[in-house]
């Protein structure tokens, strides 16, 4: 199964996550599908840049985005 979730990119207390689709049994930080946007939390406001019609496609074939990123993508849409 696939799910769109977020990875950490960032340093040790400067967080940084890509918006990415992957497969349930990799880990957090490892192999991934696509990279469908990111969200830099440490900004003020918020930058969340995210590939709504990507999503949509992955959504579409089964994929399920965590509740975290689905509170992201609300935002944007």
């Amino acid at each position: 199964m696939v799910k769109i979730r977020l990875s950490r990119i960032g340093s040790k207390k400067r967080p940084f996550y890509r918006i990415v689709a992957a497969d349930v049994r990799s880990p957090r930080d490892g192999k991934f599908l696509e990279i469908l946007g990111h969200y830099d939390p440490r900004k003020k406001p918020h930058e969340l840049k995210v590939d709504v019609e990507r999503v949509k496609a992955w959504v579409d074939n089964g994929a399920k985005a965590t509740n975290r990123v689905s509170k992201l993508i609300s935002q944007v849409t």
